[in-house]
């Protein structure tokens, strides 16, 4: 996309409502690939756009009016104009995944969380185990997400996360630390 292109799109999208319908008709035209945490364009372009403005996806819709300051709208442009051209996932442009319903930090020292045993987790994983477990370990923790998933769903065990990445450990340090996991994880 060349200057032209991006000085319109900064100059004529004003509000949050704007550059979200925007980013959607760029995904949908990009034919672009979803599985990172969305399966859609829509939800793509919100999870792009509302953290790029440091606000929490589910703001209220009327909310959606407020105006943008410039670097406000250089910012999600090109961080559009990446997830087009580059084909970079989201969750890498804005540093944020969810998990099991919590958010985690994530860049590319790590896979974006989308692992289906968030579902088990969720459901402590019922019918499958038939007492709370003392101990728990998540081999090749990556970022630490399911980890710390598993910290919260069973408060009392134990839980060990490993990976032969210092990259990955790295992240999954920094992901217990802001979940205030220190002692559990």
């Amino acid at each position: 996309m060349d200057k032209i292109f991006v000085d319109e799109a900064v100059n004529e999208l004003q509000t949050i409502q704007d550059m979200l319908r925007w980013s959607v008709s760029r995904f949908s035209a990009a034919n672009i690939w979803y599985g990172h945490g969305t399966d859609n364009p829509w939800d793509e372009a919100v999870q792009l756009v509302l953290p790029s403005l440091y606000l929490p996806l589910d703001i209220p819709e009327d909310m959606r009016t407020a105006r943008l300051t410039s670097s406000e709208k250089h910012r999600i442009v090109e961080r559009v104009i990446r997830r087009v051209n580059e084909r970079i996932p989201v969750a890498y442009l804005t540093n944020k995944a969810w998990f099991c319903g919590h958010e985690f930090y994530v860049d590319e020292r790590v896979l974006v969380p989308r692992s289906p045993i968030g579902e088990l987790i969720n459901n402590k994983f019922a019918g499958l185990i038939s007492k709370q477990p003392q101990h728990i370990l998540d081999m090749c923790t990556g970022s630490g997400c399911i980890a710390i998933a598993c910290a919260y769903a069973f408060p009392e065990a134990e839980v060990d996360a490993v990976d032969i990445s210092p990259d990955a450990l790295a992240v999954a340090e920094q992901n217990i630390e802001e979940h205030g996991l220190i002692h559990n994880v």
